[in-house]
């Protein structure tokens, strides 16, 4: 299942990031933030079914947020797997979870996430975390 939040941004081209996630509510909610932050959403229930999309497609997504804790394919596994891909290298993916041992964000950012946020989150904490891996999106 896809799904989307309208963007509230009038631009001609529009970017595309992907929301991964188990609970409905957070890909809802996350997805929404990027929606206001001018973002065309996708949405995945867990990492393989990310990859399923992705690699089907001919287009990288801008962005990817990805959760940590998921069934079948977890954030960090997903990582891995998604960094395999020579045409996600550069793609900005940010993990937002409670996980908060910093072993554990340690070996997050070691299987390929650019940037941890920790739960709860806002669109701003997103989109400032976005402007430091150089993608400018509207204001949330």
């Amino acid at each position: 299942m896809t799904e989307t939040a309208a963007p509230t941004t009038g631009a001609a081209t529009q970017l595309t990031a992907m929301v991964i996630d188990d609970s409905r509510a957070a890909r809802t909610l996350v997805g929404n933030m990027l929606g206001k932050l001018g973002f065309n959403v996708v949405a995945a229930e867990h990492g393989q079914d990310a990859l399923d999309k992705l690699i089907g497609s001919d287009d990288a997504p801008a962005a990817v947020v990805v959760d940590w804790n998921m069934p079948v394919m977890d954030g960090v596994e997903f990582a891995r797997e998604f960094r395999k891909q020579a045409k996600f290298k550069t793609t900005p993916l940010l993990m937002i979870s409670s996980e908060s041992d910093p072993r554990r964000v340690a070996s997050a950012l070691l299987a390929g996430i650019d940037e941890y946020l920790f739960k709860p989150v806002d669109s701003e904490m997103i989109r400032e975390r976005l402007a430091m891996l150089g993608l400018r999106v509207g204001e949330g």
